[in-house]
């Protein structure tokens, strides 16, 4: 019975004190919204990205070269100076070799400068032979390579220059050694968007004949990708790739998508906590007017306590009853903080990443039980010191104060 008429009490003073409490309160708001919405933000980017990696969990990439780590699956080794920009044939037998019964995609690759119409610049041109480039890519509209004129461009690419079926590209630059030459668009390709092979969404993608022709260089290659057929193969098909080819010394680099996942997410991670963190700064500027508006509510209550501490009433009792009304303001500015974050949140992932696919998800929306939790216990913290100093009153000199 004493709880309940404590706590009506404290409910009585926050709506006596109502625009005050409710300008404490808007700070919980604010810090609430700011640590919850970058919280989805994060889990939804990361989600985001997780997702389209994992589409291509399939592949491995061998690239010329190794890392400065040493050798071992996914991280390559130290290859010198003097290491060759390119893989050549010899290597890719190896890979062949390593890698079988899986699909082994050998890719040339050159940045240059192209032009269509009185449009100028640059994109990446991809060279794969043409059985390969149905096995890797998706033609969205179109068809694939018809012949060695022939090319297929990505959404971006085709959306910036106002690309369609039948449309001429030319690529080079008159004053380069190679010149200028001219592909005309046979398909447009699927969106892949953030891919671990090659990124085709703002490239050009041509024949293999078409390019060694134009670039030199063949039996060069860019990249080599391995596609498995079984992803549980991925382990076992780096380490055979890695030992027939780096067992004397580092010439490749060896990397899956997993990797590419893990060093990605954990850099979003680090990133996210930080702008949390200064989020949260906000919470703190809020406790502070929350610690102010108890401290207030302790002196004009003096006397109030006074009768309460000479009737008998415990200090347990009057601490729990300021405790109670920063718990009041803690749980209205958080709760309503949560509410607003849904719906900020949403707007926020909508416009920063381009997709809600994964809003409405445990990861994401865990953000916002924990953003009210914060925002509660920052309140009643607040009130610790306030409460405590209340409960310490001498019941004598309250009565006695005017």
């Amino acid at each position: 019975m004493t709880g309940n008429v404590i706590f009506d009490l404290s409910v009585r003073n926050v709506r006596r004190h109502f625009l005050r409490s409710f300008l404490a309160a808007i700070g919980i708001v604010i810090g609430v919204i700011a640590i919850t919405s970058l919280g989805i933000m994060g889990a939804n980017l990361t989600l985001s990205i997780t997702a389209t990696l994992s589409e291509n969990s399939d592949i491995i990439k061998v690239s010329p070269g190794g890392g400065p780590d040493g050798g071992g699956p996914g991280f390559g080794g130290g290859g010198g100076s003097d290491e060759e920009e390119y893989l050549d044939e010899s290597q890719l037998k190896d890979i062949k070799q390593a890698a079988s019964p899986n699909t082994v995609i050998p890719v040339y690759s050159e940045s240059d400068t192209i032009t269509v119409g009185d449009l100028e610049g640059r994109a990446t041109v991809y060279g794969l032979d043409p059985d390969d480039i149905a096995t890797l890519l998706t033609v969205a509209n179109g068809t694939f390579l018809k012949s060695t004129s022939t090319a297929l461009v990505g959404p971006t690419l085709a959306e910036r220059y106002e690309l369609k079926i039948g449309s001429r590209i030319t690529i080079g630059d008159e004053d380069s050694d190679e010149g200028t030459s001219t592909v005309r668009v046979a398909g447009i390709l699927e969106e892949r968007g953030m891919t671990y092979d090659i990124s085709t969404d703002n490239a050009i993608v041509v024949s293999d004949r078409w390019f060694t022709g134009f670039y030199g260089g063949e039996g060069e290659y860019s990249e080599v990708i391995v596609k498995l057929d079984d992803i549980n193969d991925v382990d076992a098909v780096e380490e055979a790739i890695d030992d027939q080819l780096n067992r004397k010394e580092d010439e490749v680099t060896i990397s899956d998508a997993s990797r590419m996942m893990d060093s990605i997410t954990s850099s979003i991670s680090t990133i996210i906590s930080m702008m949390m963190g200064i989020g949260a700064i906000s919470l703190l500027v809020a406790s502070v007017s929350i610690f102010n508006v108890m401290m207030m509510s302790v002196t004009e209550r003096i006397k109030e306590i006074g009768i309460l501490r000479s009737i008998g009433t415990r200090r347990s009792v009057v601490r729990r009853m300021f405790l109670y009304e920063a718990f009041i303001l803690g749980m209205l500015g958080a709760v309503v903080g949560g509410i607003l974050s849904m719906i900020i949140g949403y707007l926020v992932v909508l416009v920063m990443i381009g997709t809600t696919d994964y809003f409405f998800t445990f990861d994401s929306l865990i953000y916002i039980p924990y953003g009210i939790a914060v925002g509660i216990v920052v309140c009643v913290l607040s009130g610790v010191y306030p409460a405590w100093s209340a409960a310490n009153l001498d019941p004598i000199e309250a009565l006695a104060t005017e």
